[in-house]
């Protein structure tokens, strides 16, 4: 069986992607698979980097303003379209598979032009454009949350949650908090907004901080990202906060996130569904400042799923200060009842074998 995956752009298509290229990899001895992404994009690294063969083509997202970038843009995606049927005719697969992002509209849509079986993966609950446009040409669109159906006018949806990392939600926690030299009989709190990190959740962090003071019991590990990491402890020296403790620990980033979540309570971080399936399978309650700025709004999108079904707690980010993350905190961490209901919701908001569903529908539509 030969089979292409795509999608890029973002890690909340590139790393679904590679989690379903691995799990078919794991399930069928006689595979063969290759990721199609762009050049020049963030999959280009990622998925040489974990074992998978790769494959670069043009692309390029369009700008929301006109003009002789947008001439450009189309000029690199109808290039997209030559250079994926070059390899559509090298590779000759049984299956195209598209995540989501620019670079896999034009190889699914090339896919279906040659009469090749196609899939899509739709990982937010309101879709991107590319998988809306695509939807009615594929054979099957896979959905990671059931109120994304009424955004497809078709038949051909299934819902079959969101692929994350295996170990998620399988670490015991005493081994995990010993990883950050945490004691896991005593709650904690998680705050992270992405590898870069989130600057409204930061500052509002400077002033929660202020309030851990006075609660030793409460711990915290705090990833405030590459891009503000020594701003935010300079400030935090200058305001005499000493965050250099036993219960706190202050990071530029969380390598092992498997084992941050594993030893945490609650949770404080963006809406990503990547992050919000983490969570899930993890089973850890939540408030979720969603990204202001991300295409369609869809993290608000996301985040408000979660807290429809009790799982999480939402604040926008124009909302967002020290006071109103604070108030939401006390409402959850130091009340065991609430904090304990919200974690068993957000472990139902995904079933478990996502990725055997996944390669079943796989398996149903290739060519034999």
């Amino acid at each position: 069986m030969r089979v292409i995956v795509t999608g890029g752009g973002t890690g909340g298509h590139i790393y679904p992607a590679m989690a379903i290229a691995k799990r078919l990899k794991e399930r069928l001895n006689d595979i063969d698979i290759l990721y199609v992404g762009t050049r020049d994009g963030m999959e280009s690294r990622l998925v040489p980097e974990n074992g998978i063969e790769f494959r670069g083509i043009s692309g390029k997202g369009l700008s929301k303003k006109i003009g002789l970038e947008t001439v450009k843009t189309v000029g690199l995606n109808l290039r997209a379209l030559w250079e994926t049927k070059k390899v559509l005719k090298e590779f000759k697969p049984d299956l195209v598979l598209g995540t989501g992002g620019y670079v896999s509209g034009p190889v699914v849509l090339t896919a279906t032009v040659f009469g090749i079986p196609t899939l899509l993966h739709e990982q937010n609950v309101f879709p991107g454009k590319t998988n809306r446009i695509l939807a009615r040409r594929v054979k099957k669109v896979m959905l990671s949350f059931t109120e994304s159906e009424a955004y497809f006018k078709s038949d051909k949806t299934e819902v079959v949650g969101l692929p994350v990392r295996e170990e998620i939600g399988k670490i015991d926690r005493k081994v995990a908090a010993t990883e950050f030299n945490l004691d896991p009989q005593k709650k904690t709190l998680l705050v992270t907004g992405g590898s870069r990190g989130a600057l409204s959740i930061n500052k509002a962090m400077k002033q929660i901080m202020q309030q851990l003071e006075q609660y030793p019991e409460i711990q915290l590990l705090w990833a405030t990202g590459s891009a503000t990491y020594r701003t935010i402890v300079d400030e935090l020296d200058v305001s005499g906060i000493k965050w250099q403790r036993n219960n706190w620990q202050v990071k530029e980033y969380i390598n092992n996130m498997p084992q941050a979540l594993a030893c945490s309570d609650l949770c404080i971080c963006r809406a990503g569904a990547v992050t919000l399936a983490e969570l899930s399978a993890a089973g850890l309650a939540s408030i979720l400042i969603p990204y202001p700025y991300a295409s369609d709004n869809h993290q608000e999108y996301n985040a408000r799923a979660l807290e429809d079904k009790g799982a999480a707690k939402v604040i926008l980010d124009k909302d967002l200060n020290g006071q109103i993350l604070w108030e939401e905190i006390t409402k959850v961490l130091f009340n065991p009842f609430v904090l304990e209901e919200m974690s068993a919701k957000t472990k139902d908001v995904f079933e478990p074998g996502t990725l055997d569903r996944i390669v079943n529908i796989c398996l149903q539509t290739a060519w034999k």
